[in-house]
């Protein structure tokens, strides 16, 4: 019997194609419409997925706010804003069509009665546009907003769902200020919601190169025997901003570089470059391993902190030759404020895999370059042969914006009668190699909130382990006495000396953007 004879053709049309899960109709439902968010990065992203034929045909926005205005008006007003920000020209016809999908809900988020009205609008949005009972509430309210909302939709039922349909809930950061805030929101959204239907919302996660890191290391052959301590010397993890805090100050002061960028967004990405295989590609097979990293992160005493992490505040400078305020000169900010908006560490993750190798992270405002990368920093080859006088290392990097791809440093023979060598780049840019543009962050996660796909999103346990993580710092920097020291850099600059000094006294440097 000839086995091979009985198994089914592979459908040729299907070849390619991908196995994800696929997004379902549903009605999104935002609170804090009327927002920076909102207006900036929610329906320019929804508007683009409609542009590229990736959102599903029953789709339906509901934006919840306070300011009274009709459909219409809040209409126009996504419009304008979506003209401003999409990453593609809005086309009058998509728009047009588009905007029957948007609807506008005014209430008080105390409001009870607000959510009553808004379940019955919901009912009817599903009998008449298809919907299936499908709902996606995105927090883009401030924190603070969180738990009046959870409690009126609980109250009003908004939180179940009838056999077949689905509710789901997108927060977005700050998850909580400290270990403390954050086990309470927790406890909060799970009063309304189960942790299977809440989804944290990291837009790192959704760019692009960051989703890469997993192919990148898993789908390569030739990069998982060196992917260890054994080949690489360190890791440097870089997110570097030329603005200042803007209007943000209200937010930053009570916030910092620290709690805004490292707690979320940094350890994300060091968990996708440091994390195992995960057993499949399940949203908690692969999150089981992220939260593996944090466990695994080295805790600083409080007398180790200051000797591996520096702090840092912007005072005045020029950016692109523009001169520009310190912080402490910034509107809203307090002149004596101790607020960080630069941070540098050194890490260590004490597993099997990387112990002893440094991992070095920085994070700052108004310096020159805007830019995010990953580099890997491979060991030198045996001193013998070539290497005798190189200096530079192998160093694989990642960009995860703006310019999104991948290159490899190697060392090359320059052409000529002499032995000279030289670094050279091989490089891989996503918008020449595969000639189109890649999405906004947004498109790709508020797709997968729709598919049921939480990949991309925080944990609970993640989010909670990354604060007992970044707790202790804050402490240290809050302490009556012997707190570490508030560096200060001109804006323009690189952050500190101390920062180069974190690297230099290991006999390395920050590898330059």
């Amino acid at each position: 019997m000839n086995r091979a004879a009985d198994q089914p053709e592979p459908n040729p049309l299907r070849e390619g194609l991908s196995a994800r899960a696929v997004p379902q109709p549903c009605t999104i439902v935002i609170f804090g419409a009327t927002g920076d968010l909102t207006h900036r990065k929610l329906v320019p992203a929804l508007y683009n997925l409609a542009a590229d034929g990736d959102l599903p045909p029953a789709v339906e926005i509901v934006g919840f706010a306070r300011r009274p205005k009709n459909d219409d008006e809040f209409r126009r007003e996504l419009e304008e804003a979506t003209r401003n920000f999409s990453r593609q020209t809005v086309r009058d016809e998509i728009w047009k069509n588009f905007a029957q999908s948007i609807f506008y809900h005014q209430s008080e988020f105390e409001d009870e009665s607000g959510y009553k009205a808004l379940a019955k609008r919901l009912d009817e949005i599903d009998k008449n546009h298809g919907t299936r009972g499908n709902r996606l509430f995105y927090f883009a309210a401030s924190p603070d907003q969180f738990e009046p909302i959870l409690k009126h939709l609980k109250a009003a039922d908004l939180n179940q769902t009838r056999k077949g349909s689905w509710a789901r809930v997108i927060v977005e950061k700050p998850f909580g200020t400290d270990l403390a805030s954050a086990r309470e929101l927790n406890r909060i959204i799970r009063n309304s919601f189960s942790e299977e239907q809440t989804y944290r919302i990291d837009h790192f996660l959704g760019k692009e190169t960051a989703q890469n890191i997993l192919v990148l290391r898993f789908a390569n052959a030739i990069f998982a025997p060196l992917w260890n301590r054994h080949y690489v010397d360190h890791v440097q993890i870089t997110a570097a901003e030329t603005l200042g805090v803007e209007n943000r100050a209200g937010y930053y002061e009570h916030a910092g570089a620290l709690r805004d960028m490292v707690q979320n967004h940094l350890l994300q990405l060091l968990c996708l470059v440091a994390m195992e295989p995960p057993t499949d590609l399940s949203a908690d097979s692969i999150r089981d391993e992220k939260v593996k990293v944090v466990r695994s992160l080295r805790h600083w005493s409080r007398n180790e902190i200051a000797a591996n992490v520096v702090r840092a505040q912007y005072s005045k400078g020029a950016i692109n030759g523009e001169p520009v305020v310190g912080y402490r000169q910034e509107k809203n900010v307090n002149p004596d404020s101790q607020t960080e908006t630069f941070v540098a560490l050194r890490l260590y993750i004490d597993n099997w895999r990387w112990a002893d190798v440094p991992i070095y992270m920085r994070v700052g405002t108004r310096l020159p370059k805007s830019a995010t990368d990953i580099s890997i920093h491979f060991k030198e080859a045996p001193a013998v042969l070539f290497n005798k006088d190189l200096r530079a290392l192998n160093v694989l990097v990642i960009r995860i914006q703006p310019d999104e791809g991948i290159s490899l440093t190697i060392h090359a023979k320059v052409p000529g009668t002499s032995f000279r060598i030289e670094p050279v780049k091989m490089d891989f840019h996503y918008g020449t190699s595969f000639g189109k543009a890649s999405p906004e962050a947004y498109e790709r996660l508020l797709l997968d909130a729709m598919s049921g796909d939480a990949t991309l999103f925080a944990r609970r346990d993640e989010v909670e382990q990354a604060w007992a993580f970044i707790d202790p710092i804050e402490e240290a920097w809050h302490a009556k006495k012997d707190a570490p020291e508030l560096f200060f850099y001109p804006a323009g600059s690189w952050g500190p000396e101390a920062a180069d000094d974190l690297l230099a006294g290991d006999g390395r440097a920050w590898r330059r953007l």
